[in-house]
């Protein structure tokens, strides 16, 4: 299984249009990807979790998945979450 830590970069945290993109990338990778923070763990491809976890800006996550190219995955969405999507 591969890990990414990311601090998340956007503003205004992960809300409603980034977290939206952020599961468009995660359902393109065909990959289950999971993401937690704290002592929560949730799937990564679901928007209404992402939304209740109510992720702001700095905080750290961590995601994992594993697979055919899992590294090259979890590089693109920590990329993606350690981007400023409301500049």
């Amino acid at each position: 299984m591969a890990d990414r830590s990311v601090t998340i970069a956007s503003v205004n945290g992960l809300h409603a249009r980034p977290a939206s993109l952020f599961v468009q990338e995660v359902t393109k990778s065909g990959l289950a990807v999971e993401l937690t923070r704290g002592e929560k763990t949730m799937n990564a491809a679901s928007i209404l979790g992402l939304i209740a976890l109510g992720l702001q800006h700095g905080d750290e996550v961590t995601l994992h998945t594993d697979g055919d190219d899992a590294d090259g995955v979890l590089d693109g969405l920590a990329a993606f979450l350690g981007t400023d999507h409301d500049a």
